[in-house]
Parts: structure tokens; sequence; C-alpha cells
């Protein structure tokens, strides 16, 4: 029996021959028009050197006279698993353009062990390079569904879990370096992935859960190996004040471990000088990123129309 020298279980086990077994986020699903939302999907290549792509979903009765706010997504999986192309972002997203009548770009970074952290951040920012290649007429982004419909003053991005640890650092990026033509107005973070070497108030009743997230993190980003690195504490991070938008909206699930460091992010934010608004909202009796695994349930709709809120604002 071959010898398994990572056991992430449930998640992915990694053996001594270097195989590698990921036991969740494997489905796939066509990038096919979703029947009940007519929302449009497609893939696109943005750097296929480094076999970096993108998801886009464009809402049914959008013209290119009045523009749609984009959102920017990032999936989760803790940095190991899952996919743009993952049957549990397809329909989550296509319920997310149509309600909200945004055109999303779900970005499909590359994963670890194979791409070590900080690739899915730096894929990340290429994704956003490529996207704000768009916002001029005459700039050399070509894709019609981003060139005609998207508002680049309306910018949002979004993620879960490690895809919204993603959405947060990138906003950090923006902040500290900008993106030409991109007005990032705001983020969204559902069950967020950040963490820290030493427990905080609530986190004692998650011990072994503790142990996990600390082998995962170590595990996905082995060449700076630390728990109070800034990219996994963003209470460590000098630069949290340089948040590049105006407002954040975090979404918390009660039985989730993760959840204390969701409201201490609002804390540390608060605190540093940044100028926006943070909102945090924390849904009782729900697992981490419940919203995925049951997108039509009471209260994943309840969560999906304050996105939906937050994705319009400003509208009129």
């Amino acid at each position: 029996m071959a010898e398994i020298v990572h056991d992430l279980f449930p998640l992915m086990r990694v053996y001594k021959d270097g195989r590698i077994e990921r036991l969740m986020g494997e489905g796939f699903v066509p990038p096919e028009s979703d029947p009940e939302t007519g929302v449009q999907v497609k893939d696109v290549e943005i750097d296929p050197q480094i076999n970096l792509s993108a998801r886009l979903y464009l809402p049914k009765n959008v013209d290119s006279v009045q523009k749609t706010p984009l959102f920017v997504y990032f999936h989760g999986g803790a940095f190991v698993i899952e996919s743009a192309s993952s049957p549990t972002y397809h329909k989550h997203l296509s319920m997310v353009a149509a309600e909200a009548k945004v055109v999303i770009v779900s970005v499909n970074y590359r994963l670890a062990p194979e791409y070590p952290l900080p690739i899915a951040y730096e894929d990340s920012w290429v994704a956003l390079k490529w996207i704000a290649s768009h916002a001029n007429g005459d700039g050399d982004g070509h894709e019609p569904w981003i060139k005609d419909h998207a508002d680049f003053n309306r910018v949002y991005f979004g993620g879960d879990s490690a895809g919204g640890n993603i959405a947060h650092h990138m906003a950090i990026r923006i902040g500290l370096e900008k993106l030409e033509g991109v007005k990032l107005v705001g983020i969204y973070l559902a069950c967020p992935y950040f963490w820290g070497k030493e427990l905080i108030d609530g986190e004692e009743e998650y011990l072994i859960a503790k142990d996990f997230i600390d082998k995962l993190w170590l595990f996905a980003n082995p060449n700076r190996s630390r728990l109070d690195d800034p990219l996994i504490n963003p209470e460590k991070d000098p630069n949290l004040c340089s948040l590049g938008c105006e407002k954040v909206l975090v979404y918390l699930a009660g039985k989730d471990p993760l959840r204390f460091r969701g409201f201490s992010y609002k804390e540390a934010l608060e605190k540093s000088g940044w100028p926006g608004t943070v909102e945090v909202m924390e849904i009782k009796d729900e697992e981490h990123v419940f919203h995925l695994f049951a997108p039509q349930a009471e209260n994943a709709i309840a969560m999906l129309k304050k996105l939906v809120s937050f994705l319009n604002q400003g509208d009129v």
C-alpha cells in the first residue's frame, strides 16, 4: 500500500511516490448557459503559458449602453482544491449574475501543492491586469463580454474561504499599486480563510480544527511557513490601512471555526486607519461556506440578497 506523506482528509492526500489524490472539488461543469436564469457562461484563456483561465458569466438583457458592475470572483478550497468550473461555484455564480445583473469573472488560479503559494496570488494579479486591459475602449483587451458590458467604475472583488483571502489581498495590492482604469468599490468575503499562530477568544473549543487549519496553511505555503504571515493573518500586515476599496462585506457562519477571525478582521481594519466601512453578517447554525452546498436554502437566499444589494449600491 502506498505511503501517505500528507494526509489532509477530507480534502486530499499526497503519497510518497509523488501522487496527489484530491478527494473533493474535482467536478467539472461545462461552460453552458444556465437554463433557469438565462445567464450565459463561457471559459476564456488569460495566459496559456501558465494555464491561467477564467469562467465568465453574462446576465441576460444587458446592453453596451447601460454598463453593469463587474464582479471578480476567487473560488475557495484552501488553495489546494476546487476550480472556477466546479459545480460548487457554477450554480452560485449563475444566481449572483442573474439577480445582481453583474458581469462575473471567476478566476481559475493554480493550486498547491503543484504550485505552492504565493502562486495563487500572483495568478490572481495577472488576471486582474488582464481584466484592466479592457478598461479603455482602445485598450489591449478583446473579450467582448468585459469590454462591452463591464462598468470599470463599479468593480467588486469577492470570494469564499481561500478566495476571500485572495480578494482581500488583491484589494490591498490595488491600494498600494493601483490598477489603471479600475475603481474598486468593495470586496465581499464569505467565511474568509484568515488565521494566526495564537488562539483568539472563542477558538479554544476548536483545537482539533486548529491543528488541521495550521497544517493546511503550512502545506500550501511551504516557502514562508509562518502562521502569522500577513497572507494568512491580516492583523500582522503593516499595509492593512491601504485596502484599496471603500466598503467591505464579511459573511460568517455560526458553526465555522474561522468566524472569530472574521470578527477580528473587522476590528483590525477599523483600527488600522483605513477610511472605509466594514459590515459583518453572521448566520447562526450554519457551517463553513454553507451557501455553496445548498444555494437555494433559506439562509443562502438571504445571503444572496444581501450580496446583490452590496453589488448594486449606488445604482440609480
